[in-house]
């Protein structure tokens, strides 16, 4: 029998349930109970006072005595015994059949809604697959339409024609346009580097001039220094002049 119990903190909190027995050890004694007849712990198990029955009947008999109306009497109180021990096995045997039928039942039940199960999932997905098809031919109608629409809005083919013409005439002259451009853009760098180079030798030859006066001033400067420096060699330079 499964016992269950509930411990109380200080502080007035439930605590978690304790069972006495495990999950194994309450089918165990579900179990013996079963074979055995007994459905509750008060009173005596019915396989036990059939035993005691049985055994009393059985130390009568074996007795020498002039006692047949004692074993008699123990033999109808064994049979009625018997009759009370077999009543719920009877009972049980009518009820476990049962449950095997309503097992039987289930399980059909069961395999039959499996089948449906499994032709719903195959009906749902053939409609699945005819949702799609239907979708994409009516995107392809869609699709269709739209571009008849776009071809009913376009001018006539001559009209097109004589456009692309136009359009390559001026293609054409734009494209001669800018071949000249090129080579005038081709001449005007050709021209500017020719300027660059002149602007070049120009600035080195200015700074070449510009190196060759700075040379004379330095040494003009250098020669007055020495003349003031020395001014006997001065006036003899001034006598012989």
């Amino acid at each position: 029998m499964l016992v269950k119990g509930r411990k109380v903190s200080s502080r007035g909190e439930e605590m978690a349930p304790h069972y006495a027995f495990g999950p194994l050890e309450d089918d165990a004694i579900i179990k013996h109970r079963l074979l055995t007849r007994t459905t509750t712990t008060r009173g005596e198990p019915p396989l036990k006072k059939l035993q005691k029955k049985f055994i009393s009947l059985a130390l009568e008999v074996d007795k020498d005595a002039d006692n047949y109306s004692v074993c008699e009497k123990l033999y109808k109180a064994f049979l009625q015994e018997i009759t009370t021990f077999e009543l719920p096995l009877l009972k049980s045997k009518a009820v476990i059949d049962a449950n095997l039928r309503e097992k039987d039942n289930f399980n059909e039940l069961q395999e039959g809604l499996h089948r449906q199960i499994l032709q719903a999932q195959s009906d749902i997905e053939d409609l699945k697959m005819q949702l799609e098809e239907r979708k994409i031919e009516r995107q392809q109608k869609e699709e269709c339409e739209a571009i008849r629409k776009l071809i009913a809005m376009q001018p006539p083919r001559s009209k097109t024609q004589k456009m692309i013409t136009e359009l390559e005439k001026e293609i054409a002259i734009l494209e001669a346009e800018n071949t000249a451009g090129s080579r005038m853009l081709e001449l005007r760098k050709k021209q500017f580097s020719l300027l660059l180079h002149v602007v070049d030798e120009l600035q080195n030859t200015i700074e070449d001039e510009q190196k060759s006066l700075a040379e004379e001033l330095r040494l003009a400067m250098e020669e007055q220094r020495n003349i003031m420096e020395d001014p006997s060699g001065g006036m003899e330079a001034m006598a012989v002049d």
